[in-house]
């Protein structure tokens, strides 16, 4: 059973502007003190924003970066991505959150005739949050208490998508 159940991402600012920053609200529930915490190619993977909270509270956050243009390939900017919200706990991966992203023009002409160089001030991103992808991973939030030794199930053991 999990210490910590994320029980809603409201998805804010959406759709926005690619080069605005990404607005999330989290709520989670944890039900046991908690002391501690901390595409083809995942060559252009970026990590918008890391928090670090404990001891765990109930609580809402928000954040986080856009992603840098310049890190990105110029022909993979205006189509789909992904975006993956994941937790862990002790660097232990306990839930993960994923949501398709289309990128386009906010322009009819734009869209119809695409320009050599992307114009990426007018480039729209839409989250499609009707349908998040969700994983849950079984972990050990408490490891001082564990019986074999503190040693957490298999990494990237899965234990219900959605």
């Amino acid at each position: 059973m999990s210490a910590v159940n994320l029980t809603n991402v409201a998805v804010l600012d959406n759709p926005a502007g690619f080069l605005n920053p990404f607005r999330f609200e989290i709520s989670y529930e944890c039900l046991n003190p908690l002391n501690d915490g901390s595409a083809d190619d995942d060559t252009y993977d970026q990590l918008l924003e890391s928090v670090l909270v404990g001891p765990v509270n109930v609580g809402n956050y928000r954040f986080a970066d856009p992603p840098d243009p310049s890190k990105i390939r110029e022909e993979d900017i205006i189509g789909v991505t992904v975006l993956l919200l994941t937790c862990s706990y002790l660097g232990q991966e306990f839930v993960r959150v994923g949501y398709y992203v289309h990128n386009g023009y906010d322009d009819e002409k734009l869209k119809e005739e695409p320009p050599q160089k992307v114009l990426i001030d007018r480039v729209q991103r839409n989250i499609l949050t009707d349908k998040p992808r969700v994983t849950k991973f079984l972990i050990n939030f408490h490891p001082e208490t564990n019986e074999d030794g503190g040693n957490p199930p298999p990494p990237g053991h899965p234990t219900e998508a959605n």
